[in-house]
């Protein structure tokens, strides 16, 4: 790239090809384009606003090879700053500027990362059943796919909703259209009855190879956290993911106290600072930040370094509401962290893949970023205009008393 390349235009493209997806489009002056993913489920609009009004004026004329500058710009330039929707939108500037300068010097991103610290990158992917015998077949089906590690989830007896589980065993979506969340109701000791059984049920049914996974969405109190982890030892999960709310960090000091189930936290994280005192005090085993909502590439990567330092291993979010470019950029991390554990991946439905043309893959439980140069995904924007903004929402749950509690 020439010294005199500069930022001529960024543009966000909004679009709902079975899901909303927000991404964003920078443009330099010697015609090269970079894609960043800046998808923040159920608020989509908020950063698509923030990134249109706020940040694109500021790209205008920058030079796109100095990320880092950019970043530090964006970030300590702003008196008002982190937060998921400031964060999402420096993540996709960022993305997009490794983009850049992946295709300016002819190399896919984990080249200029430091190269391959290993071949591919493990995956997992979800299992879902509203009763046992259910999820015993959703997890074969996704060992016949390749998978060598399952998210495994299910049903409680009494209620008549669970997030991450669908009674029709169909794929999942979290967000349902609409201009109104869903509301659910949630009985946490009938999971505490049924949980530990049914994942028991798993590991019986699938032997020791398998890697189990366990997410139980910040609903538990720190003891409730506590006897979960004890009553799981046996089933030898991989993690057991968010089992408090994660802004609540001193508390996980006592759920290690009481349990060595590894433990998974932080895809609501933005910055290496909310990560801080969770590695720093090994009081978890995996990171899970995603790659966009926490500024990019350049502050992953600060997170990865600050936790390899204390043996705790990166896990990134990465269900199908982080875009296509979003995981091609977790995976370039992934190829060439040291640290990098595991990769989430929902999947998409096949429209995605036609709006989101990529050079990433999947085969038997791995994943691999490609070797195209930048990131490896480009959008067709003619396709993708074709399919508008819907509104969709989590859904939020409340107690059996009516009141509120986490999603």
């Amino acid at each position: 790239m020439s010294k005199h390349d500069t930022i001529v235009a960024a543009d966000v493209v909004v679009t709902s090809p079975g899901r909303n997806f927000v991404t964003l489009k920078i443009t330099t002056e010697q015609g090269l384009t970079g894609w960043g993913d800046a998808t923040l489920n159920g608020r989509e609009l908020a950063v698509a606003t923030y990134l249109r009004d706020h940040v694109a004026p500021l790209l205008i004329g920058r030079d796109p090879a100095r990320i880092e500058d950019t970043w530090q710009y964006l970030y300590r330039g702003a008196y008002w700053r982190r937060g998921p929707v400031t964060m999402t939108s420096i993540g996709a500037v960022d993305l997009a500027l490794w983009d850049i300068k992946g295709k300016t010097t002819g190399q896919p991103v984990h080249q200029l990362l430091g190269g391959p610290v290993r071949d591919r990158v493990l995956s997992y992917t979800h299992a879902t059943g509203w009763d046992v015998p259910q999820l015993l077949d959703s997890v074969d089906a996704q060992r016949e796919r390749g998978f060598r590690a399952v998210r495994a989830q299910t049903g409680v007896p009494g209620l008549d909703t669970v997030y991450g589980v669908s009674r029709e065993a169909a794929g999942y979506e979290p967000a349902g259209r609409g201009t109104t969340p869903v509301e659910e109701v949630w009985d946490t000791a009938a999971y505490l009855r049924h949980a530990p059984g049914a994942l028991a049920a798993v590991r019986d049914h699938v032997g020791p190879e398998l890697h189990l996974l366990h997410d139980a969405h910040h609903r538990l109190t720190p003891n409730e956290a506590a006897r979960l982890g004890q009553a799981l030892q046996e089933v030898d999960l991989f993690w057991l993911e968010d089992v408090t709310p994660a802004e609540n960090q001193e508390v996980l000091r006592h759920v290690r106290r009481h349990t060595t189930t590894p433990l998974a936290i932080g895809e609501v994280f933005n910055t290496v600072w909310e990560c801080q005192s969770l590695i720093t005090e090994q009081l978890i085993d995996y990171v899970r930040t995603c790659v966009t909502h926490a500024g990019g590439i350049s502050h992953l990567r600060r997170i990865a370094a600050l936790a390899e330092v204390w043996q705790v291993r990166l896990g990134p979010h990465g269900p199908s509401d982080v875009s296509p470019v979003a995981l091609a950029a977790s995976l370039h991390v992934g190829l060439s962290t040291p640290n990098f554990a595991i990769q989430e991946y929902m999947g998409y439905e096949p429209l995605v893949h036609e709006v989101f043309r990529h050079d990433w893959s999947y085969a038997d439980g791995y994943l691999h970023p490609g070797d195209a140069p930048g990131l490896g995904v480009e959008l067709d924007e003619t396709l993708a205009a074709r399919f508008p903004y819907e509104p969709a929402y989590l859904p939020v749950a409340r107690r059996r008393d009516g009141s509120m509690t986490d999603w």
